[in-house]
C-alpha cells in the first residue's frame, strides 16, 4: 500500500486556519497578542531579508527570527545542501558509527575558534547552554554558576537558572544554585568567587535584553579572576556569534579573551534545521568523557544529525565566501551612525548602541511639557509601551518587522539578516524618521494607538 501525503494541498485547504489552529491547540496567548497589536499578518513566502504577504506586498525583516535567519531566508546554497543530504540517503543516527559530517562541521567551527579544541552538537541554544553548565560543574566539582543581571540564556530548567529576568523564572523554582552579578562589576564577581563554590561565570558579550555590551576590559579581567579561583568562563554566543556583531564571535572584540566554553546556535542552522553547539577546551571534554564507560554520559537524540550538519557546513561556507562578517560590520556601522545622528533631532530618542548588526534604540523621557505628560501617562500604565508604539507603525505603515528588546524596556532591538545592505538601511531609517516625526508632532495615529495599549495594560494588571 502506498501512503500519499500532499503538503501543498494540505496548506491550500487549511492554511487559512492558521490563527484558529494556534488558538485551539498551541499557545493560545500568541494569536491573542498578535491580534491585539495588529501583527496578525498572513505571510505567504519569504526570501533573503523580505517576506511577502497575501497581497503581494514586501515586508523588510529586521528581526531575523530572533537571530536565526543570519543568512536570510532560503539561501540557495543552504537549500541545495539540504536537498543534497536528503538525496544522499545517508545512514544517519545509527548511534554506533562515526559519520563524517559532524567531524567536518566541528573542524570548520573550530577554525574560527583557535583556542578551543572540541565540539558537542545538540539541538538548540538552550541545550548548548545546558551542556556548558553541566560540563563546568563536573570538571570543577562545584555547584554554583554565576550569571549577569538581565541575562537571557534559555528557558529549560538549567538555562532558566541563569536567566536574569524574574518574569521568566517566576513559578518554576527550585532551580539550580546560581547567583546573579551585575554586568561589568568585577568586585561583585570577586566576592562570589571567594566563597569557593563557583564553577563558572556565563556571560553574553552583548546582552540581548536591552543590547548592553560588557564594559571594555571586563571579559578579560573576569577571565583572569575566574581562572585564579579555578573557575571557568562561558561565553554565550547563541545570538551574538557567527558574525552578528562584526566579528565571528562577540568576545573577539576584546584582546586576550579566550573562554573555556562557547555556546552557539541560531544562525548555524541556516534557518532550516535546529542545531546548537558547545565548543570547549580539550581538557574539559576529556574529563567529562573520561572513560569508555562514560561515552554517553552526555548526548542528544538528534545531535549531529546529517541535515543539521549539512546546514551548518553550508552556512559557514557562505559566510566565508560571501564575506558575511565584513558586511555585518560595515552595514552595522552605517545603520548605527545614521540612527545616532537622529538623537539630536528627537527628544524621545535617548540612545543608539550596539555592534555590527545588533543595534539597540532606546527611548527616554522628553523635556517638552506636552510630550513629557504623554510619556508619563504611558510609563504609569506600563513601562515599554512607547517602544511598542514605535514597533507597530513600523510594521503597519512601512512593512518593517522589529521587536521590543524585552519586557518593560523602552528599547527596540534590530537584529536583521547579516546580508542586508545600504538599501535596507535607507528603508529602515526613512521609516523610523517618519514614525518619530509622528511621535513628536503632538498628535497623530501613534498616540491614539498608545491609548489602546494603555487600556490593554490596565485591563491585564
Amino acid at each position: 500500500m502506498t501512503t500519499e501525503f500532499d503538503l501543498g494541498r494540505l496548506l491550500a485547504e487549511r492554511g487559512a486556519e492558521r490563527y484558529e489552529l494556534h488558538s485551539r491547540y498551541l499557545n493560545h496567548q500568541l494569536p491573542r497578542m498578535l491580534h491585539t497589536i495588529g501583527f496578525d499578518k498572513v505571510y505567504e513566502r519569504a526570501e533573503g531579508a523580505y517576506f511577502w504577504d497575501a497581497d503581494g506586498d514586501d515586508h523588510l525583516d529586521m528581526l531575523a527570527g530572533f537571530g536565526v535567519m543570519g543568512l536570510g531566508r532560503h539561501h540557495p546554497v543552504v537549500r541545495k545542501a539540504l536537498h543534497d543530504v536528503l538525496d544522499a540517503s545517508l545512514a544517519d543516527l545509527t548511534r554506533f558509527d562515526c559519520q563524517p559530517l559532524p567531524g567536518l562541521l566541528a573542524e570548520k567551527l573550530l577554525a574560527h575558534s583557535p583556542h578551543l579544541d572540541r565540539v558537542f552538537f545538540g539541538n538548540s541554544g538552550t541545550e548548548a547552554v545546558e551542556t556548558a553548565l553541566k560540563f563546568a560543574r563536573f570538571v570543577t566539582g562545584r555547584p554554583r554558576i554565576l550569571y549577569c543581571d538581565h541575562a537571557f540564556h534559555g528557558l529549560t530548567t538549567g538555562s532558566l537558572s541563569v536567566n536574569g529576568e524574574s518574569g521568566f523564572r517566576d513559578g518554576f523554582a527550585p532551580l539550580l544554585p546560581d547567583t546573579a552579578v551585575p554586568l561589568g562589576d568585577l568586585d561583585a564577581l570577586a566576592r562570589e568567587l571567594k566563597k569557593g563554590d563557583v564553577a563558572a561565570l556565563i556571560v553574553e558579550p552583548i546582552q540581548g535584553k536591552g543590547v548592553h555590551e560588557a564594559p571594555p576590559g571586563y571579559l578579560r579581567a573576569a577571565q583572569e579572576l575566574l581562572h585564579s579561583h579555578k573557575a571557568l568562563l562561558i561565553a554565550d554566543e547563541v545570538q551574538t556569534g557567527l558574525g552578528r556583531t562584526g566579528c565571528f564571535y562577540a568576545y573577539q572584540h576584546e584582546d586576550g579573551v579566550e573562554p573555556d566554553l562557547v555556546c552557539v546556535a541560531k544562525a548555524l542552522s541556516g534557518g532550516y534545521v535546529p542545531v546548537g553547539a558547545t565548543l570547549g577546551k580539550d581538557w574539559i571534554f576529556k574529563k567529562v568523557y573520561s572513560s569508555m564507560d562514560r561515552v554517553l554520559v552526555h548526548s542528544a537524540s538528534f545531535g549531529s544529525n546529517a541535515q543539521a550538519m549539512a546546514a551548518g557546513l553550508a552556512v559557514l561556507s557562505v559566510m566565508e565566501n560571501e564575506q558575511i562578517v565584513a558586511n555585518a560590520r560595515a552595514t552595522g556601522e552605517l545603520l548605527k551612525s545614521r540612527l545616532a545622528a537622529l538623537t539630536d533631532k528627537y527628544e524621545l530618542l535617548a540612545d543608539v548602541r550596539g555592534r555590527g548588526l545588533m543595534v539597540g534604540i532606546e527611548f527616554g523621557r522628553p523635556h517638552s511639557l506636552k510630550l513629557r505628560s504623554r510619556w508619563t501617562m504611558l510609563q504609569a500604565a506600563r513601562k515599554g509601551l512607547f517602544a511598542q508604539m514605535v514597533v507597530v507603525p513600523l510594521l503597519r505603515r512601512h512593512r518593517i518587522l522589529t521587536q521590543v528588546s524585552g519586557d518593560h524596556l523602552e528599547v527596540i532591538k534590530l537584529i536583521p539578516p547579516l546580508i542586508i545592505g545600504e538599501r535596507e538601511v535607507d528603508r529602515f531609517v526613512d521609516a523610523f524618521t517618519d514614525v518619530m516625526d509622528d511621535a513628536h508632532s503632538g498628535g497623530g495615529l501613534m498616540w491614539d494607538f498608545g491609548k489602546t495599549l494603555i487600556k490593554q495594560a490596565v485591563a491585564h494588571r
